[in-house]
Order: structure tokens, then sequence, then C-alpha cells
């Protein structure tokens, strides 16, 4: 190694919020006091306090931050089998509970039992409804949202056993996705719901990981994806609305799914998406002028992997071959130190409780900050304890990739249905 090289590496070992330089880069509100402004430094005064304890704990073992692997795992498997009251809210969202669960194991490369995978996947066969999709639970309607997380859910259970799959009715999954989609292109979530961009990527990702991706299914689809684009750069959930993290997440995989990426405006929305990266706190905001969010470690975080696979197939010669195009360090940091709960699982920023949904994009995104995988290329940076290495995450669909390589191995030689010929739109998003 040459002395430059060694000279960065130290230079990358050193953590941001070690530094005496990094209050610098607290919020100035340039002495004009508004809602926004209050509320970004109280975030930021409570992150504050945080990394005093931090940086005592830091000069005693210089391991620190350390992911509490053991204690997250405790809370998730407490979830497979019980959740408390307070879960009632969510009797509509089951399939996605059994997702999270099981995608935040599977980054911290938790073993599952194959009898438990196989008493999961009877669950979620429970929630498929007679004329396609999944419901939140047994016995209720077909929404694409829990249609989308059952099926991720089905693909990381399929690295237990394949057997999984055998719930899975492609035959009325495919009609339901035909039902969903309107005549401008867009999917709407469920029957006599709302159209949105959520809509339009479950669709495209269930549809890719089961070879259900036709011509037909996703006519017009792009230009509809191309009008949600802001001009901010960002895309928001119906053309004309406010540019958002999850919805951005959504219009560009969607875009990589059906091999559309030509309709977006690509280095907009990089711009749009890095300025969402805070400069205090290291994580990332979901709107403009909006608070840090662990969840958006993900939304936002692992958008960037997907701008750089577009920026690579155009051969922009700006981008890096070793890393993502956002500080993948600082949002180690700030998952790492500011969103693991003591007793297990993550949350959106400090105060604030645990629950699945942001330990699993919380894991999500310290995945996708810790592995750079580009064509050939891999490099891992991993913050703190070589232990805190995970499991490394397929940015399109948000599973393992493992797991994406099984379930398009598995329906690979079963064709798009009510197709007479294999049109489909195939596109290397593997």
């Amino acid at each position: 190694m040459n002395l430059q090289n060694h000279i960065m590496d130290e230079l990358g070992a050193v953590l941001r919020y070690t530094s005496e330089k990094h209050a610098k880069n607290k919020f100035d509100d340039e002495s004009v006091k508004t809602e926004s402004s209050i509320e970004q430094i109280r975030v930021e005064n409570a992150i504050s306090v945080i990394l005093e304890e931090f940086n005592r704990d830091f000069e005693i073992d210089s391991d620190f931050p350390i992911l509490r692997r053991d204690d997250h795992t405790m809370f998730l498997w407490k979830g497979i089998r019980h959740l408390g009251t307070s879960y009632e809210c969510l009797d509509a969202s089951r399939p996605w509970l059994c997702y999270w669960i099981l995608h935040s194991m599977e980054i911290l490369e938790e073993a599952i039992p194959t009898g438990t995978a196989l008493e999961i996947a009877k669950f979620l066969g429970k929630c498929q409804c007679p004329k396609g999709g999944f419901g939140g639970g047994p016995g209720q309607a077909a929404h694409l949202a829990p249609t989308y997380a059952a099926v991720n859910a089905l693909c990381i259970l399929s690295q237990v056993t394949e057997d999984v799959f055998n719930i899975l009715n492609r035959d009325t999954l495919y009609d339901y996705l035909m039902r969903m989609r309107t005549e401008e292109g867009s999917f709407k979530m469920h029957e006599g719901g709302e159209v949105d961009i959520r809509g339009t990527y479950c669709a495209a990702s269930v549809a890719k990981l089961t070879n259900l991706c036709t011509e037909e299914l996703f006519k017009d689809t792009p230009q509809w994806l191309a009008r949600c684009q802001t001009y901010e750069g960002g895309f928001s959930g119906t053309p004309g609305l406010e540019a958002h993290g999850g919805y951005s997440f959504c219009g560009i995989a969607a875009l990589i799914l059906i091999n559309a990426t030509k309709y977006a405006d690509i280095k907009s929305l990089l711009r749009w998406t890095v300025n969402r990266q805070m400069k205090y706190e290291g994580g990332f905001q979901g709107r403009t002028n909006k608070l840090v969010d662990g969840c958006y470690s993900f939304w936002q975080g692992g958008a960037l992997p997907l701008i750089h696979m577009v920026l690579c197939a155009n051969e922009d010669p700006a981008v890096s071959a070793n890393s993502w195009l956002f500080d993948q360090r600082a949002l180690q940091e700030y998952l790492l130190v500011c969103c693991q709960h003591p007793n297990g699982g993550l949350i959106d920023k400090p105060g604030k409780a645990r629950d699945y949904y942001h330990t699993c994009y919380c894991l999500s995104g310290l995945s996708v900050a810790q592995h750079f995988v580009s064509g050939h290329l891999y490099e891992t940076n991993v913050v703190g304890s070589p232990k805190n290495k995970v499991r490394s995450v397929h940015p399109v669909f948000n599973i393992g990739v493992n797991a994406v390589v099984i379930a398009q191995r598995y329906f690979s030689h079963q064709i798009p249905l009510n197709s007479s010929e294999n049109n489909s739109t195939e596109q290397n998003s593997s």
C-alpha cells in the first residue's frame, strides 16, 4: 500500500462524531426562528447529549460503536410469535410485519428453522385472496402493499426451503396485478383505492421476482412515472405533488425494474437525493426542510446505489469505483450511535419508540452503507467493530441478494401468464 492510500485509510477510520470540528455542522437558523428550525435544533441538541456519552465510551473502547446484534435478534424473535396490544393498529399489515422481521433477521444473519419458515409461509397463504394478491391479514381485501411484503417474505424464506413458494398462485396474482393497472399506466393500491407511485413499484417488484412482467402489464407506465418526477429532482406520490424519499425510491426502482431509466432525469434526482443527507446527524431526511429519520437510511440511502447503477450504464465518468455517492460512514455512525434502542430494535431518532418498521429499514440502510457492489467491483466499509458487518441486500427489492437469485431461478422456467409469447420486459437488475 502506498503512503497516500495509507493516509486515506487512516483518515477514513476517524469517526465524524469524535471530531472537534463536527459541531460546526450544526444547523444555523440565521436568527430567524421557525417551527421547523426549532424542531431541527431540538433534535441536534438531543443527539449532542448522546454524543457526549458516546465519546466517553469511545475513549475506553475504540471498537465503539457496536451493533447490538443479540438484543436486536431477541426483539425480532419476540415479534415472530407474539405482538403486544400496541400493534393492534397494524392488524391490516400482518404480511408487512412478517417481512420487516424476516428481512431484519436476514440482514443480521439470524438462522430461521425450516419448521418456522413453513409456518410463516402457511400464514401468508391464508392472507392470499381467491382472486389474487394478498390482503393485510386472513380474510382481508387484496392490497398491493401487503402483496409486495408477502412476496418478499416468501423470497427470504426460500433460502431456508423453496417449498414456501408452493403457496403462491401466479395465475391469480397476474390477474390481480392487471386489475390494479389503470389506463394511464399507473397502479391503484386496491379495488377502488388510491393511485400512487408505491403501487407501481410494488407491482413491478412482485412481477419481476415471480417472472410475471409483460408488455401489457406495464404499457405506458414509464411515461406516468416520468410525470411524477418534480422540479426538485425527486419523485412524488402522484404527478404535481412534493418530492419525497419513499416515493423517489419507488420511482427510480420501478423504472429500473421495467427497463425504462431513460425516462428519468438522473442527474436531477442525484442532486436532490444527496442533499437529503443531514450534515450534523449523518442520517437522511425524507423531504426538504424535514427532520432526520432512520427509515430514510434505506429509502434515500438505498436509492443512491440505483442512481449509481444508471450512471454506470450511461458510462458516466464521474461515478466512483469503490463507494456510493454519499457519506457511507456518516450514515453508519448515525444508525449505530443514535438509532439503537437499548433493549433491542432500532428507532427513527433519539427519543422515539422502537418498532419493526424502523428496525427493518435502519438495518437495510446500514447494509447499503457497508457494502459497495457495482458489477464485479466489491468493497466493504464497516464503522466500529468488524463484528458490525451485516449481510448485503439487493437495493432494488430490499431483500438479500441470494433471495433474489433463488426466486428468479425458481420462476425462470414459468413464462409470464396471459401472454402468447414470452414478451416480458427483461432487465438485468440483479
